[in-house]
């Protein structure tokens, strides 16, 4: 159900890296917003390091954009957001300066997997129930 984008200029990192990272990013949010970790969605997008600036110049953050279903408490949201920001930062082995968290949200119906409209936050059990085996 959620997704999460990492965007960096190609090479920031190893392919190890981002087996850590998108584990880690997906214990998080299972841990905090209490969905199993099969719900979390992780992609890596590289661009041309001429193709990613900070403040005008060209640079090598870490931008992790990710989406959830709204209704999750906001200090949950904060803390999700503070957390990734973290172990991104833990794990890529660069400073918090380089690293930018956003968690973006919208109604869960604005979303479909598996062709279903996702369900609203606490409603995950009724919501698998449905689509049976």
């Amino acid at each position: 159900m959620p997704l999460y984008t990492c965007t960096t200029a190609r090479g920031t990192l190893s392919a190890e890296t981002k087996v850590t990272l998108a584990d880690q990013i997906t214990a998080i949010h299972a841990a905090i917003n209490h969905v199993p970790p099969s719900y979390v969605n992780v992609v890596f997008v590289e661009l041309p390091p001429d193709s990613v600036f900070v403040g005008g110049e060209p640079g090598a953050p870490l931008l992790i954009t990710g989406w959830a279903r709204r209704g999750h408490p906001q200090e949950e949201t904060t803390r999700l957001a503070l957390e990734l920001s973290a172990a991104a930062a833990h794990i890529a082995g660069v400073t918090q300066e380089r690293v930018l968290v956003v968690i973006q949200d919208s109604p869960a119906r604005s979303a479909v997997e598996a062709g279903r409209v996702l369900p609203e936050p606490g409603a995950e059990q009724n919501w698998l129930d449905e689509s049976g085996p």
